[in-house]
C-alpha cells in the first residue's frame, strides 16, 4: 500500500504472515483489498497433455498400416452346418471348426496388439498380396470354401462305401501347336463337347475318339467357344478339321513324324468336372471363407451317417484342410483358434501335424492337442476315446 489513495486490487510476489497478536490478518481486509493468489499450474498442465493425446487419438485412428491382426474367431458347431439325407447318429458329444478373425489394423490397434498375446501381426503381403484387393480375397476364400466342402463330401462318402460319380462339361483347349492342322481353327479356351457327334465330357474321351482316325482324315469337332469381353457367355460352333500326321518335338530340339498317327495339335484338360454323390449333403457355409474347416465337416458328415457316436460324448474342437486322399494340410492362425478351443470348452482340439509344435505352445495345460496327418489319423483318435 501506499499513501495514493485506496486502490480496486494489488497483488504481491511475497504474502506477510497474519500477524493475529498485533490485530493484523488479510482476512480482515475488504474482499476487494485481499491480494490475488496464483492459482497451481498442473491442472493446466493435464488439460494440454489430455487435448494433444485427444487431437492425436483423433489423427491416428484413421490411419492403417501394412499390417493385419489375426485373433480368435468364432467357435462353430458343425453339425449347424451340415445336413445329410436320414442322419443315422445321435450325437451325445459335440464338434467344434475353428476360424480366425481377420482385421487390418491402425496404429493404435498395432501398438494394442503387441500388448495381447493372442493376437499375431502379420505383414499384409502375407495375407493379401499386392494388386489384390480386399474384395478379391473374399471372393478368394469364399471360393476355396467350396472347394474344400466338396472334398469333404468327397472323402467322407468314399471312406463309408459310397459310389461317387463324375460329370465333366468336355475338353478344354489350353494351347495349339503352330503350324498343326488346329492351327487357326481352334483357338485356347475353347473347349470340345463331341467329336463327329460323339458326345465328350473329359480329355481322355476326345484322345480316344481322336486317335481311331488317320492322317488325312476330316473330322468334325463340336466346341463351345467364349463370347464378350468377360468370356462369361459361350457360341457352340461346328469345326471341320482335317487331320495331320502325330509330330513331336524331342528334347534336343528335333522333330520326329509319324505318319501312321493322327494328330489335332493342342494340348487338352478336363473343363469343370461336377463330382455327383448318391445322395444329398449339404454345407452352408455362410459368409465363412477359407478352406481349413474341410477335415471337420468331412467327420460330421461321417458321424451323420454312421450309428456310432464319433465323439463318445466329449467335446473335440478341430481345424485343418481336406484334400480329395484324405490328407489333411496345415493351417494358419494356429494359436488363436487353439485360443478359441479353449475358451469353447472343448477338451481336445485336432490340428494339422504341421501345426502341431506351435499349438501345443498356444495350449499349455488347458486343452489336449491331437496331431492329425489325415482323415485316419483322426478316425484311430475317435477310436481312444
Amino acid at each position: 500500500m501506499d499513501d495514493h489513495g485506496p486502490r480496486d486490487s494489488f497483488t504481491l510476489d511475497v504474502l506477510p504472515p497474519d500477524d493475529p497478536e498485533g490485530g493484523f490478518a488479510w482476512s480482515d481486509l475488504p474482499e476487494a483489498l485481499q491480494p490475488r493468489r496464483k492459482l497451481p499450474k498442473w491442472p493446466f498442465v493435464v488439460a494440454a497433455v489430455m487435448l494433444v493425446l485427444g487431437i492425436a487419438l483423433a489423427l491416428a485412428w484413421p490411419i492403417n498400416i501394412p499390417y493385419y491382426a489375426l485373433s480368435p474367431g468364432p467357435v462353430n458347431d458343425v453339425s449347424d452346418f451340415v445336413k445329410v439325407e436320414q442322419p443315422l447318429d445321435d450325437a451325445t458329444g459335440d464338434l467344434f471348426f475353428l476360424t480366425v478373425s481377420l482385421k487390418e489394423v491402425n496404429v493404435l490397434e498395432w501398438v494394442a496388439a503387441k500388448f495381447d498375446s493372442r493376437i499375431d501381426l502379420a505383414p499384409r503381403e502375407n495375407i493379401r498380396p499386392a494388386g489384390v484387393s480386399q474384395d478379391q480375397l473374399r471372393r478368394e476364400n469364399l471360393d476355396l470354401m467350396e472347394r474344400s466342402k466338396q472334398n469333404a463330401i468327397f472323402v467322407a462318402l468314399t471312406r463309408l462305401g459310397y459310389e461317387v460319380t463324375y460329370k465333366g462339361s468336355g475338353a478344354k483347349v489350353n494351347a495349339v501347336i503352330e503350324g498343326s492342322a488346329a492351327d487357326g481353327n481352334l483357338e485356347p479356351g475353347d473347349v470340345i463337347v463331341a467329336v463327329d457327334g460323339e458326345p465328350v465330357e473329359f480329355s481322355t474321351e476326345a484322345v480316344d475318339l481322336i486317335g481311331g482316325h488317320r492322317p488325312g482324315d476330316r473330322i468334325e469337332l463340336t466346341i463351345q467357344r467364349p463370347v464378350g469381353e468377360d468370356g462369361t457367355d459361350t457360341e457352340t460352333i461346328v469345326v471341320p478339321i482335317v487331320l495331320g500326321p502325330f509330330r513331336a518335338v524331342e528334347d534336343d530340339g528335333s522333330v520326329t513324324v509319324d505318319e501312321n498317327r493322327a494328330m489335332v495339335g493342342v494340348t487338352l484338360a478336363d473343363a469343370h468336372v461336377d463330382v455327383v454323390f448318391p445322395m444329398d449333403v449339404e454345407i452352408d457355409s455362410r459368409n465363412i471363407g477359407g478352406p481349413s474347416a474341410g477335415m471337420m465337416f468331412t467327420l460330421e458328415i461321417m458321424d451323420e451317417l454312421t450309428p456310432t457316436d464319433l465323439t463318445r460324448g466329449h467335446r473335440v474342437a478341430g481345424t485343418g484342410t481336406i484334400d480329395p486322399d484324405g490328407v489333411v494340410g496345415a493351417i494358419g492362425g494356429v494359436r488363436q483358434k487353439v485360443y478359441g478351443a479353449i475358451d469353447a470348452g472343448a477338451e481336445y482340439v485336432l490340428v494339422p501335424t504341421d501345426n502341431y509344435d506351435d499349438a501345443v505352445t498356444a495350449a499349455g495345460d488347458d486343452i489336449e492337442v491331437v496331431a492329425v496327418g489325415t482323415i485316419d489319423d483322426a478316425l484311430a483318435f475317435f477310436d481312444t476315446l
